[in-house]
């Protein structure tokens, strides 16, 4: 049984979302993985996750970089979605962005837990599931 109920990454990168689950299936990081293309196609799975009843996954790994919605416009309608449990949901945004202002703007998010640079590595990953961002 993982360590979390659920998880969620939101990339367009095929080869990080590959070494992430590599990684998070080796530390029995969650029972689920929940993996959207784009900021909008999140929303949206999101959305329905709550529509059939479901909780929300309590972390998210968020890209800053993508095509149709990014992760700014995600983060934007996220903090929107009615309460339920998005309250317990933290969100690390995962970006190869090393830029001083992504990161301080992240920050101005309550709902962001960390920034990580990618690529994220098995220690980053165990701080966060003993709850040390």
């Amino acid at each position: 049984m993982g360590q979390l109920q659920s998880a969620c990454i939101v990339d367009d990168d095929p080869i990080h979302l590959f070494g992430m689950k590599v990684l998070m299936k080796r530390l029995d990081f969650s029972d689920e993985v929940s993996v959207f293309q784009n900021g909008q196609e999140a929303i949206d799975g999101l959305l329905d996750m709550l529509g059939a009843g479901k909780s929300l996954p309590s972390v998210i790994f968020l890209d800053l970089n993508m095509p149709i919605k990014d992760g700014w416009g995600f983060l934007d309608d996220f903090v929107k979605i009615p309460h339920h449990n998005r309250e317990k949901v933290t969100i690390y945004v995962v970006s190869s962005s090393i830029h001083p202002l992504d990161q301080e703007r992240a920050k101005t998010y309550e709902v962001v837990g960390n920034y990580i640079i990618k690529p994220v590595n098995e220690e980053e990953l165990k701080q966060i599931l003993i709850g040390e961002d």
